[in-house]
């Protein structure tokens, strides 16, 4: 029997998908089913509770990760719907790194598309377990079963199917229940809330039959208890199969999916059930792992509120003006007014209020516990991928990984009044947006901000103008190009000047070298204190990191470079830590200059579903603007063209792609790879 403790009813899940799959419609009903709203909001319509900011309502999409709590056959489900546009993945990033389980929706006729593979593994990066809804199985070219293969050929975990269809496209009537063998059906006049279980018709019998030995077959590769029992010819239970498939859900090692038509109010509450039969609860992941940030130890905190204190935020959020922090509670409980240390910061913070969250509106609360996901008034200092602790038990979390923006625009404040709002303004929105750049050009007077994509630039300077009152002028999108090495080389750098009444010295000797596209850069320190104090040892490695952010040949970042710090001199009495700073960061640039540097361009991974007979001109299209075309997939009576093209040809380009092909084309790009310009 189920425990019966508050942690082990607590579900942390995402809905992840990509973009028009009917994620945030899925949503909005498993809130309307569970009673958490009144009435069915309709993205369409721009009345979706979790799609609350007007940009949302507006486009019909998903912007910035909503959360909410409903309950469910006694247990908490707290859910963050995520974007899947590609230019705000960051969010999906953030939001999958703190939950412990997803919903990943697909759409029927689409199948896996690029998005849904992205999120897909980013949850693999994170190790989160999954359940597979299969979307708008009424519509026009629905295939469940090809969606499946297509999950098989792309993933690593394997999607078991748990259901089947009844029926598909305007015959969609309901779904099969392959472990209980019966078929589900939604009273229509109820909006789907009224649902009757009956025995399966016999023009589904033999399908039935055929999926569900195969469904038992798929767990007994990875259950051994289930495996006996099924070689041994012996009847296998419901409830055996149930527990087989929590196990191996899991663990990863398979994916149960399930099908519907949310539009149409079908198939959301077997999802609901799904959610609490296969997913984890907080207690059955592994404890959270971190380091000791004074002894650099590590430490293991189990998910318990009788273990010290570790939480995660994950996100900022500006609410009326006022600062809301998104924590995800590993161990420990807080309270209003608690005092908690910020490992990363080194600052103590206040709990002035606890939150719980639903979309934009709040329910105050006295306390949190270990698996809860709150919102905190109060933490001045505490910024996204923070960890905050008791201070007698300090604890440093794995950091959120951040993405770097591919595209830039100029902006300009129309007034001097806008000019001291836009830079209040920026500073807030950099604060809640981890992947937004800020970055003043003298020269031009203008500011630069960067991002991922023009969608996302886009809605940055509407909320300017929205939230912040702040008008402004706004130049062409520009590619953020990057710069690298291709040789080695080898250098030193000498800081000697008086500053003040005091001499500054420092000399550093570095190695570059490039390193493997797309691995980043790397600091190796070979000091040792008979070269330089250790005490210097951070700043020299700070200048390094400083400098790779304005290359030598445009001041774009530098990237995939290997930076060994080979050597250097002391001067009793002469020596600091600025001085060894600025000698660090002048033998970087110089040892660029020696290294042939070389600048790189963003290329994209372009996916665009065109119908046949515009193939051609699509192809050609691409050709065109240097493009590469990976593959072409024909499926029924259109095509899936892929192709890398690189991001400055793209500029205008689904303007371009509705005229050649009458407006029925449709594409999506995301940000393959940095490459030689």
């Amino acid at each position: 029997m189920a425990s019966k403790s508050k942690i082990s009813r607590t579900r942390n899940i995402g809905i992840v998908a990509h973009i028009d799959a009917g994620k945030t419609t899925v949503t909005e009903r498993i809130l309307y089913y569970t009673g958490k709203s009144y009435k069915l909001g309709e993205v369409h319509d721009g009345e979706a509770v979790m799609d609350w900011m007007p940009q949302e309502q507006e486009r019909g999409i998903t912007i910035t990760s909503a959360v909410t709590t409903c309950a469910w056959r006694n247990h908490d489900i707290h859910i963050i719907d995520t974007p899947g546009h590609v230019d705000f993945t960051i969010e999906v990033e953030r939001s999958l790194r703190v939950l412990d389980g997803a919903v990943v929706v697909f759409c029927a006729v689409g199948g896996v598309e690029p998005q849904s593979e992205t999120v897909w593994h980013q949850a693999d990066k994170y190790g989160v377990p999954k359940i597979a809804f299969i979307n708008k199985m009424d519509r026009v070219g629905a295939d469940y079963f090809n969606t499946i293969a297509m999950m098989r050929t792309r993933f690593t975990s394997i999607p078991v199917p748990i259901q089947i269809p009844a029926g598909s496209e305007d015959n969609f009537h309901g779904v099969i229940d392959l472990i209980n063998e019966k078929m589900i059906v939604w009273n229509d006049s109820t909006s789907g809330m009224e649902i009757s279980r009956q025995d399966i018709p016999d023009e589904f019998a033999e399908q039935v039959k055929s999926n569900r030995e195969k469904m038992v077959e798929a767990l007994a590769e990875v259950d051994d208890d289930l495996a006996d029992k099924y070689l041994s010819g012996e009847d296998i239970s419901a409830a055996e199969i149930d527990q087989a498939l929590r196990k191996a859900t899991i663990s990863l090692k398979i994916v149960p999916v399930l099908c519907g038509a949310a539009l149409r109010n079908k198939g959301i509450q077997p999802i609901l059930d799904a959610v609490i039969n296969y997913l984890p609860s907080p207690e059955d992941i592994p404890p959270v792992k971190g380091m000791n940030p004074v002894t650099k130890k590590e430490e293991i905190r189990n998910s318990s509120d009788k273990e010290p204190l570790a939480a995660l935020a994950f996100k900022i959020m500006l609410d009326e003006g006022r600062k809301l922090t998104y924590l995800r509670i590993y161990s420990g409980k807080i309270q209003v007014n608690d005092e908690i240390y910020n490992s990363i910061k080194k600052k103590r913070e206040k709990i002035a209020r606890l939150l719980r969250m639903h979309a934009n509106k709040r329910e105050r609360i006295d306390a949190a516990s270990a698996g809860d996901i709150v919102a905190v008034l109060g933490l001045k200092a505490t910024t996204t991928g923070d960890t905050l602790c008791k201070e007698e038990n300090p604890i440093l979390l794995e950091l959120i990984e951040f993405y770097e923006p591919v595209i830039s625009q100029a902006i300009e404040a129309k007034t001097p009044a806008d000019q001291e709002k836009l830079t209040l303004a920026l500073e807030k929105l950099i604060e809640e947006d981890p992947t937004l750049r800020v970055k003043y050009e003298e020269e031009t007077a203008q500011t630069i901000i960067s991002g991922m994509g023009e969608l996302h630039l886009e809605i940055i300077v509407d909320r300017l103008l929205r939230e912040f009152n702040c008008h402004v002028n706004v130049g062409k999108p520009r590619v953020v190009y990057r710069e690298t090495i291709q040789k080695k080389a080898e250098t030193e750098g000498i800081f000697e000047k008086i500053l003040g009444d005091k001499k500054h010295f420092g000399h550093v000797c570095l190695s570059l070298m490039p390193r493997k596209r797309g691995s980043g850069n790397e600091i190796i320190n070979k000091l040792d204190e008979s070269i330089l104090p250790a005490e210097y040892y951070e700043v020299i490695e700070q200048g390094i990191r400083e400098a790779t952010m304005n290359g030598v040949l445009n001041g774009y970042p530098v990237m995939d470079v290997e930076v060994t710090i080979t050597g250097g001199s002391y001067r009793e009495g002469e020596s600091s830590a600025q001085g060894y700073k600025i000698a660090a960061s002048t033998a970087f640039r110089e040892g660029c200059s020696q290294a042939e540097p070389l600048m790189l361009e963003p290329i994209m991974m372009v996916d665009i579903i065109t119908p046949s007979e515009f193939m051609g001109e699509v192809i050609g299209d691409i050709n065109a603007r240097k493009g590469e075309i990976q593959s072409v997939n024909p499926k029924g009576t259109v095509s899936e063209i892929k192709a890398k093209v690189p991001l400055k040809a793209l500029f205008g380009y689904s303007t371009d792609l509705r005229s050649s092909t009458q407006g029925r084309a449709i594409f999506t790009m995301i940000f393959s790879e940095y490459n030689k310009v």
